[in-house]
């Protein structure tokens, strides 16, 4: 019987096992040295602030590993040799394998900070990062954050939801403006400075110092000088692949592990899947590494039926992502890059609150809609999915904007505003046809 291990139990993982025990019947086995079982990486920040506990986490009861034959090992993989497909474990035992799935998830960045592996330092990756913030929270009078993006908010949040005061170092103008466009990073700013939070823009961290027993207990601010007290630091400038224990072997790496179409790396029968590949021929619009949960767990199910003989090409289709920025929900659908090309048009609205906005990118000559930005305001994906597939002309879909519309029945809705933004710059006189409703949009996404 042929017999599969995958290092690593996160979403990529167990979505690879899940869909090989669908498809086959062969051996099974996931290897991770930081939880026995699966649980949800994006929840993290809600046992921190209380809202679930750890075993809420968990999609599946402990029973549902053996009730499928998959067999758990948490153990830490040491080395890999690839050409007698064997795995060396910490607890000094080894196993072999037909097949190897490389599902090892990142790493949060560091870049040679003085101080940055003293005790009260980390990230907000692992189980183990949530632990050791619990460890040091108790009594701490102010917590630093370095770096932006989605983890620092996700951070700052966490300490915030305790009272510990923030202060956030952040080395951008405003609040992650290499990916959002310049109007919604300033109002992502405004807001995050509105909710008590110390955000320090355009600073980078200098130092982190030690008390003298090894314990973080200040930083500087590298372009002033300024030393702010703090009993936590956390490192949140970004995460990258964790494979630099595999850079000594035959795995072709570059900042990820080179895989093809299909998920092969160099290797005969070795993949890699999640955050830790990097797509050798990424599809339009996508990256070549996307450390996003739907990403992995899509490159699981493609890897499982390659290894199931039915191979398919991973297509991830047309880029979406959501987060939250404390109280602002975020959503971008299709192209939406920080500053868009000259061929593009860009029709932004903002709400009067600072709050809430639209932004629709589409094309200048043709009208076809490129991309969506929304904060604070929600609309269907596979509304706003089939409208970029099909190519729509602005004005089509400004006209039917309440089709994607899907914020709660007696919340307010915008359409006629944005729609009147568009008429405002163009001369235009667009009226709305299509109000708020899940039978129309079922009806629209059917038809």
């Amino acid at each position: 019987m042929s017999h599969t291990i995958i290092i690593g139990n996160g979403i990529a993982g167990t979505s690879a096992a899940r869909w090989i025990r669908k498809l086959s019947d062969q051996k099974i086995t996931i290897i991770s040295s930081e939880s026995q079982h699966f649980f949800s990486r994006t929840a993290l920040m809600y046992i921190y602030m209380g809202h679930m506990r750890y075993e809420d986490t968990k999609p599946y009861e402990d029973w549902f590993w053996s009730k499928n034959r998959i067999d758990l090992v948490q153990d830490h993989v040491t080395a890999v040799d690839f050409e007698n497909k064997m795995l060396s474990l910490q607890s000094n035992s080894t196993i072999q394998y037909d097949n190897l799935i490389l599902a090892l998830g990142s790493k949060s960045n560091k870049f040679g900070w003085p101080g940055q592996d003293l005790e009260g330092v980390g990230g907000l990756y692992h189980l183990q990062d949530l632990e050791n913030m619990e460890k040091y929270s108790k009594g701490l009078k102010r917590a630093v954050v370095c770096g932006g993006g989605l983890i620092g908010i996700e951070m700052a949040e966490m300490f915030h939801s305790r009272h510990i005061p923030v202060t956030m170092l952040v080395r951008e103008s405003d609040y992650w403006n290499n990916v959002l466009p310049p109007e919604e990073s300033a109002m992502i700013s405004q807001h995050i400075l509105k909710s008590d939070i110390d955000l320090r823009l355009g600073v980078n961290l200098g130092e982190i110092k030690n008390d003298g027993t090894g314990r973080a207990c200040a930083v500087t601010v590298k372009e002033t000088g300024e030393e702010i007290e703090c009993g936590y630091v956390g490192l949140t400038a970004g995460v990258s692949p964790n494979v630099g224990w595999l850079k000594e072997t035959n795995l072709s790496i570059e900042r990820g592990i080179v895989v093809d179409d299909h998920l092969q790396t160099n290797i005969p029968s070795v993949y890699a899947i999640g955050d830790c590949a990097q797509l050798k021929n990424p599809k339009p619009g996508r990256r070549n590494i996307e450390a996003i949960w739907y990403t992995g767990r899509m490159m699981g199910e493609t890897v499982a039926y390659g290894i199931c003989g039915r191979p398919v090409e991973y297509d991830p289709g047309i880029w979406f992502n959501s987060a939250k920025f404390i109280d602002i929900e975020y959503q971008v659908y299709g192209d939406m890059p920080a500053q868009h090309d000259e061929a593009t048009t860009s029709l932004f609205w903002k709400h009067s609150d600072n709050e809430k906005s639209v932004r629709i990118n589409y094309h200048t000559a043709s009208g076809e809609v490129k991309g969506f930005n929304l904060f604070g305001i929600r609309y269907r994906h596979e509304v706003c999915e089939k409208w970029i597939k099909d190519k729509t002309h602005i004005e089509e879909v400004l006209q039917n904007l309440g089709l994607a519309n899907f914020d709660p029945e007696f919340f307010k809705q915008y359409e006629k505003e944005i729609v009147d933004a568009y008429n405002h710059t163009t001369g235009k006189k667009l009226q709305l046809k299509q109000k708020r409703g899940l039978a129309k949009a079922l009806a629209f996404l059917k038809g």
